[in-house]
């Protein structure tokens, strides 16, 4: 039965309500900036992009950004991309630091955000003035370092509103790599678990 629903709910129904969906992603690097991206090719309605950074050469290995996007602020750059694949979205920019005390208010009339920032201390400000709120789904990420099988990537569901999308045995260390495609598939559980959310399709 919860196949057929999945089926169900991923025709002209859940096309629909992507189209009509509003996403916000908070940070633009290695995960933000490639979520984004897969958001728009699937024609979600509305994103609001948040980060305070600038594009440098360091952000070229797992970023979806190019040589021509150096220097730019990622905001910027990352809105000139999706206004080339999928100009029927609409990508909103705020290039700004998200804290526990404006989170809520920033992503106010977005109801599913996605977490993805490098800093550990402000994931878990984020996530929790955001869960604390009560109105919104959040997807997050963690255990993305490491070389280990792919396959260990998975997505779960933690409380009501809380999905990790991640490695949960990937290494804590500091010195741990963090690899390109490693990134773009926790992306991609990021983005599908979105897709998902938007189609009603709450389990992970």
């Amino acid at each position: 039965m919860r196949g057929g629903m999945d089926k169900i709910k991923t025709g002209r129904i859940g096309l629909d309500r992507i189209k009509t969906g509003r996403v916000g992603v908070a940070g633009l690097g290695g995960l933000g900036s490639n979520i984004a991206v897969m958001l728009a090719r699937m024609g979600v309605g509305e994103l609001l992009l948040v980060d305070y950074d600038s594009v440098t050469p360091g952000n070229l290995d797992r970023q979806h950004y190019s040589v021509t996007h150096l220097s730019m602020r990622k905001t910027d750059a990352l809105k000139a991309q999706i206004n080339e694949i999928n100009p029927d979205v609409r990508a909103r920019t705020l290039d700004m630091k998200i804290t526990a005390e404006n989170a809520v208010d920033v992503f106010s009339g977005y109801p599913i955000v996605v977490e993805a920032f490098d800093d550990p201390v402000y994931k878990a400000d984020l996530v929790g003035a955001l869960l604390s709120d009560g109105k919104f789904k959040v997807v997050a990420a963690s255990g993305i370092a490491g070389n280990a099988s792919a396959n260990r990537v998975m997505t779960s569901r933690r409380f009501d509103n809380l999905y990790i999308c991640g490695d949960p045995e990937s290494p804590e260390c500091d010195d741990a790599e963090i690899m390109s495609p490693r990134v773009s598939i926790v992306a991609g559980h990021q983005a599908h678990m979105v897709a998902r959310l938007l189609m009603g399709l709450d389990e992970a």
